[in-house]
């Protein structure tokens, strides 16, 4: 799903960058899922988490009342006067909106947890660029979400879904066998997070963040943007750092080749699996050489 941040582009990276071993994985910020909808589902305990309310909302359903969720979804209508209604009647303010867009608001509250994720899944898929603050203006037939909804419901089944501050998450999951994927807000843009349900990330949490990890007992990966501040944020002992870039994805129209800067983090080595996987290929003694 089309979200702000998501790892689209890096999804392959970073599981050629998970450890060999682990029991528990929980994604931290889980914002689209783009990571653990590409990790294969195995014999670990999977736990998704995201601090927007809504969003966990949306995922619960997918999870559990995909059918409910798909049968809202069937006749909705793609409209700018819809998507602000709803964008109004989502939001955690609506005292503070003007009177008479208020009353419009409060007088469409969502009814029911499926209402209200029919809801966030119309503003996600009808704001421009997915960033659910204004319309997009293009033409989206919702029912071709439907078999992507259904493939969801399938991969969510077993997953635990929270919508806990990634500290005391961090805190109840930690285990030795617990890989903490976390892809946070990154340092100086988290102003584009701050939508529908979210209520923003702060330098103090980047640092508590930091903290929380470098406490942990299990393993943790980390991708942020290549930042000093992040650098010397993470600049430990035990800790690696590795340089990556993918395509910058707001740039690209007017720039095809612009890279954006990015960087790994994490406290075990990141190339144990590549390193694994070279060595099957050399001793694969049923291949042709």
């Amino acid at each position: 799903m089309s979200w702000v941040g998501g790892k689209k582009a890096l999804r392959e990276e970073i599981v050629q960058r998970f450890p060999l071993s682990y029991e528990r994985y929980i994604e931290v910020f889980g914002g689209g899922g783009w990571v653990l909808f590409h990790k294969l589902p195995g014999r670990d305990f999977e736990v998704y988490n995201d601090f927007n309310s809504l969003l966990a909302n949306l995922y619960r359903c997918v999870r559990d009342r995909h059918e409910e969720l798909i049968d809202s979804l069937r006749y909705v209508l793609n409209s700018r006067e819809d998507f602000e209604l709803i964008k109004q009647a989502l939001a955690r303010d609506n005292v503070n909106l003007p009177e008479g867009q208020r009353e419009d608001a409060l007088g469409r509250s969502p009814a029911s947890d499926v209402q209200k994720a029919s809801w966030f899944y119309q503003i996600i898929r009808y704001s421009y660029a997915s960033a659910l603050t204004s319309y997009g203006s293009q033409p989206h037939d919702m029912r071709a979400n439907f078999p992507l909804i259904e493939q969801a419901h399938r991969r969510l089944k077993d997953v635990v879904v929270e919508n806990k501050d990634f500290e005391k998450l961090i805190r109840q999951y930690d285990r030795p066998v617990s890989l903490f994927y976390c892809d946070p807000p990154y340092h100086a843009t988290e102003g584009y997070y701050q939508n529908i349900g979210e209520d923003g990330f702060t330098e103090k949490d980047h640092i508590r963040l930091r903290d929380a990890l470098l406490s942990i007992e299990g393993k943790f990966l980390l991708s942020y943007n290549d930042d000093a501040f992040v650098r010397e944020l993470y600049d430990a002992p035990g800790i690696q750092i590795e340089a990556v870039t993918r395509l910058n994805n707001i740039k690209q129209r007017y720039d095809p080749n612009c890279q954006f800067a990015e960087v790994f983090i994490a406290n075990y080595d990141m190339t144990e699996r590549q390193r694994a996987a070279t060595q099957l290929n050399l001793f694969d003694f049923g291949q042709e050489i």
